[in-house]
């Protein structure tokens, strides 16, 4: 498994991208701010990514430090700063890569893979971990306090015992949103796990969804990240 060492100190993004490197199969160390993250240089991650500005050291001063702890080991900015003279000097400093924020998460994972496989070969494109669709955990029964649920039976109980009428997508994302508790994710995920792949319409179907959810479930504890995605607190 290779290693990302990702500096960026906005949380909600930092989360956001952890969990899409996650996914994919790679381990991921999120830094907040670019001194402790040069404190890790000696650990020799297989990849950086970093913003260019950060708290405490600055990113072109980052990768002065990781260039010369180690010449080769790649390294993709990330910044708003999304200028010709910026990309160049972060080019000159060393990076392998510059995306300028906003940018999809989904090319970040892109270029990321072919980074890695240009540096180490093919063998960097880990198997596919693929999450399990809509498995929260490996018992059917378990606690989203104050909620029960049975996802062998399909049924959603409050803290009185009472059935919470669900129709079957509603619960799927709420099995999906369960599975996920405490990640960033995004409504295009939500689409290719609860409906599929191939499902052709509006993503506005989701925050639908989320909305009814919401309703018959008003003590769950989920957060719309605007401009990211959703998130459920961990129960």
């Amino acid at each position: 498994m290779y290693t990302i060492y990702l500096v960026e100190d906005e949380v909600s993004l930092n989360q956001l991208i952890c969990s899409y490197l996650q996914r994919e199969g790679w381990e991921v160390v999120p830094f907040m701010d670019g001194d402790s993250a040069r404190a890790a240089i000696a650990q020799e991650p297989d990849l950086w990514i970093l913003d260019i500005m950060l708290p405490g050291m600055d990113g072109y001063q980052l990768i002065r430090e990781i260039r010369s702890a180690n010449e080769s080991i790649p390294v993709i900015f990330i910044s708003a700063r999304d200028s010709d003279l910026d990309r160049i000097n972060g080019l000159e400093l060393g990076s392998d890569d510059y995306l300028a924020k906003p940018f999809q998460t989904r090319e970040l994972i892109i270029r990321v893979r072919k980074l890695m496989e240009r540096v180490y070969g093919k063998a960097s494109q880990p198997q596919s971990q693929s999450q399990p669709q809509l498995t929260a955990s490996s018992v059917d029964r378990f606690d989203y306090p104050p909620y029960a649920i049975d996802r062998q039976a399909r049924m959603v109980k409050d803290r009185s015992g009472l059935e919470v009428a669900l129709t079957s997508r509603e619960f799927d994302l709420l099995l999906y949103f369960v599975s996920h508790a405490g990640r960033v994710v995004q409504r295009d995920h939500i689409l290719n796990q609860v409906w599929s792949r191939d499902y052709f319409g509006s993503d506005r179907v989701v925050d639908d969804l989320i909305w009814r959810l919401r309703k018959k479930m008003p003590e769950l504890r989920l957060e719309t990240l605007y401009g990211l995605g959703y998130r459920l607190a961990k129960g």
